[in-house]
């Protein structure tokens, strides 16, 4: 494998996000400590994460070159099979990361272990480089994770890593025929949650500890622990808050999608329909009247680094 960059891909500290709305360090720290918080917690993460990222950056300097682009750039950010991506951050960066990537190997940095459980998170800085080396030598170990994919009738896609939401960017009430297992439903709820098995311990669990209506479901795809119990190749998706009325049906719930069983959403909705990924809303695609979504698991995968 022709290995010629490694991309680096970080978020912004918190520190850097309040300097943005607050245009200064001082008045960032003003307002913090004025509202009773620890502004010494967010210069120890921000100082710490720029101490891990030097780290990385050293001793990526002696294998291969690299760059640095912020997690915003990613859905424009062009990657190709000559590359491989280090993400340096939370969990969900890598979640965020991985469905842009076309399967490119990721090797996922804790940049700061006593503050991240770091659950995607195999590397340290300071032990992250043999990973490296085993893919530019195209002998690395990887756990291929499946990922959600939805296809408009337009031929705009969206994948996600965790979860995708589909339903209103505000709190009125998303509008939708929905079909699954060969029956439809016009609904009127708060969207619909499709969950892969990486994220089933989020999003979607919440909502099984929330919903009575699907204690039936519980019942037969659940552990003790209410976590959901599918395969990899599966997907679960649950409708949040459904709501009963001369017009709006409650009889499909929740349920498991496999290539042969997919879940298919027509829109009701004259605006503001939208569908969104991993909890990211500004990268979305627009769901108004007349668009029709297939919810299925991708070609793609996400293929994670792990130790040799």
């Amino acid at each position: 494998m022709n290995i010629e960059y490694a991309i680096i891909v970080r978020n912004k500290t918190r520190l850097e996000l309040l300097i943005e709305r607050f245009n200064t360090k001082a008045q960032a720290k003003f307002y913090i400590e004025r509202m009773g918080g620890d502004f010494g917690d967010y210069e120890k993460e921000h100082e710490k994460f720029y101490t891990s990222i030097a780290i990385v950056q050293q001793h990526l300097s002696k294998v291969v070159k690299h760059k640095i682009i912020d997690r915003s750039f990613l859905p424009s950010f062009i990657f190709n099979e000559k590359q491989v991506v280090v993400t340096i951050g939370q969990d969900g960066l890598v979640a965020n990361t991985a469905k842009y990537v076309n399967g490119i190997p990721i090797v996922a940095i804790n940049p700061d272990h006593e503050r991240y459980d770091g659950v995607l998170l195999p590397f340290q800085p300071d032990n992250f480089i043999p990973a490296v080396e085993s893919v530019i030598q195209d002998k690395y170990n990887a756990k291929e994770t499946f990922l959600a994919e939805a296809k408009l009738n337009d031929g705009q896609r969206l994948l996600a890593f965790n979860d995708l939401f589909i339903g209103a960017s505000t709190h009125i009430s998303a509008r939708y025929k929905i079909t699954y297992n060969n029956k439809s439903e016009e609904h009127s709820s708060s969207g619909i949650i499709v969950s892969t098995k990486a994220g089933s311990t989020g999003w979607l669990s919440s909502i099984v500890n929330m919903t009575y209506g699907m204690h039936r479901f519980i019942e037969q795809m659940t552990e003790k622990k209410k976590k959901v119990a599918i395969k990899d190749d599966q997907l679960v998706f649950a409708v949040r808050e459904p709501f009963a009325s001369k017009k709006t049906q409650t009889g499909i719930q929740a349920g498991i999608l496999t290539d042969m069983n997919k879940l298919t959403i027509e829109s009701f909705m004259p605006n503001y329909g939208v569908i969104f990924s991993d909890g990211v809303e500004s990268d979305f695609l627009r769901f108004n009247s007349g668009s029709i979504v297939t919810i299925n698991t991708a070609k793609e995968k996400a293929r994670l680094v792990i130790n040799n």
